[in-house]
């Protein structure tokens, strides 16, 4: 039996054909983007979580800095080591769950971006304690001051393109911001079945705060067009920008 997630099986068969999608062809200006939020000089160790093919873990190396990649599809990480052997840089890839994985302030900055593993569900999952968990494990790895940067599907956008049939009919949950479809990881393939979270900024601004991650900033961050601007409700992704501070020591506006 195949004991895997659907959504590693998804990415699995996905990392082949990942990189030709139009949203990945943005990364350098995406890397500079990352430098000048993170506020990280050339040497600075860096966490990608939910790497992927390491498209942004590959030229933060090429830059100079220490990565360190995580992602849980062996298929993703197949690909990310051969892109950084043709590149000739080092990085540190290690097959993990976001949840799971153990480093101790280790971190100058860390990113997790396209949902990477923060809103990616099984069909058991719970929406919020996953996601806290997350955030809460990044917030370990992390040295205090230590800069973040994610992107997560837009709350927004979710609920203004799902109607009341699709929450009758199980496609969309409203009490926990998720939607459940069927499609296939590629050209050719059978569909897979999998669950999706989005969130809208003012729980996003709770979770990193439980977290021990303060919100410095949220922005709209659909891959392609970051920018420091406000959040546009049909867009695809949020952008959060988040700085550890020392635990139990949570600021109180």
């Amino acid at each position: 039996m195949d004991e895997r997630t659907s959504w590693e099986r998804f990415h699995d068969l996905e990392a082949p054909v990942y990189d030709d999608y139009e949203y990945t062809k943005n990364t350098v200006n995406e890397v500079d983007f990352l430098i000048e939020e993170l506020g990280a000089s050339p040497g600075a160790s860096i966490l990608d979580v939910g790497c992927g093919t390491g498209r942004h873990s590959i030229e933060l190396a090429r830059r100079g800095y220490a990565v360190t990649g995580i992602d849980l599809s062996t298929g993703m990480l197949g690909r990310a080591r051969e892109k950084a052997s043709e590149a000739g840089v080092q990085v540190n890839w290690m097959r993990a769950d976001a949840r799971r994985f153990s480093f101790n302030g280790e971190f100058d900055g860390a990113i997790g971006l396209c949902e990477g593993a923060f809103g990616l569900l099984s069909a058991d999952d719970d929406a919020i304690e996953r996601p806290l968990v997350i955030l809460r494990n990044i917030s370990r790895a992390l040295k205090t001051g230590g800069k973040s940067v994610f992107t997560v599907l837009n709350g927004f956008r979710m609920i203004r393109s799902h109607a009341q049939k699709d929450v009758e009919e199980g496609r969309f949950d409203p009490l926990r911001m998720s939607w459940t479809s069927e499609f296939p990881p590629r050209e050719g393939l059978s569909p897979i079945r999998v669950r999706e979270r989005s969130f809208v900024p003012t729980e996003l601004s709770l979770l990193f705060q439980l977290a021990g991650m303060p919100v410095l900033n949220i922005w709209g961050g659909t891959a392609g067009n970051w920018g420091r601007r406000a959040i546009d409700l049909d867009e695809m992704e949020i952008m959060i920008v988040a700085s550890k501070v020392v635990e139990g020591h949570l600021p109180v506006d």
